[in-house]
């Protein structure tokens, strides 16, 4: 399976990602997309007693403790980033001002993209608003590659659904699954065909499937063993496109 990987021009390393960044060449890739830990497992613990059904786990897997510090990132993802490349990072509420502070001053450009999830867990309760939405912190300096659409088409939000049916992993069940439909959004926008996509935190591989659908490259770090395992199953099982 790992040669075939590399025939397609997708390498992926299985460990800690901060390690493998520092192997990357200098400006070799045209696009950081990823989905870090957001360190929110502390505040998600536990089952969620629901009326006349079964509870619902809301326990995140350990890897979620590990701390992030965003300015660890900082240097590797300025050196290995092509000058006309972009980074797209999911994060969440907690941490969105950490890499505002770490990131900020080293790009021309930080905004952040919403996904707004049209399928989120009921609040049975009522006693808040649902979970319906996730950023994403946008970085980029001027002359950034950019696939400009429509302006209907180009706001700073995306709706779709959670990963659902065949598309969710069942073995193993990754908790913070990303749908294709969205990975698929944000690469058209910000990459071209035959482009190099970068995934440090890959989890069960879904950049790298998309990528692989776009007809990009793709190189992706995973530090689970399991999750490393299944990402490279679906790819490899993915169809290239043509």
């Amino acid at each position: 399976m790992g040669q075939m990987l590399q025939d397609l021009c997708i390498n992926m390393y299985n460990g800690d990602c901060l390690d493998y960044i520092k192997l990357m060449p200098g400006s070799c890739v045209d696009l950081i997309l990823t989905d870090p830990p957001y360190n929110i497992a502390k505040y998600s613990t536990g089952n969620i007693p629901l009326p006349n059904r079964s509870a619902v786990n809301n326990d995140l897997g350990e890897w979620d403790l590990n701390e992030i510090n965003p300015f660890d990132f900082v240097e590797e993802f300025k050196r290995i980033l092509k000058p006309d490349g972009n980074i797209f990072i999911f994060t969440s509420y907690n941490l969105i001002g950490k890499w505002h502070e770490a990131f900020d001053s080293e790009y021309d450009t930080f905004q952040y993209f919403i996904w707004h999830k049209t399928n989120p867990m009921p609040k049975v309760y009522k006693n808040g608003f649902l979970n319906s939405c996730e950023m994403i912190i946008c970085l980029w300096n001027k002359g950034h590659k950019w696939n400009f659409s429509t302006q209907n088409e180009m706001h700073n939000y995306f709706e779709c659904p959670i990963c659902m049916g065949n598309e969710r992993l069942k073995e193993p069940k990754h908790p913070s699954q990303k749908p294709l439909k969205l990975l698929r959004h944000l690469m058209e926008i910000a990459s071209n065909e035959g482009d190099v996509v970068f995934d440090p935190f890959m989890g069960v591989g879904s950049t790298g499937v998309a990528a692989k659908e776009l007809g990009r490259k793709f190189i992706g770090c995973e530090i689970d063993s399991e999750f490393f395992k299944a990402a490279g199953k679906r790819i490899e099982i993915t169809d290239i496109p043509g």
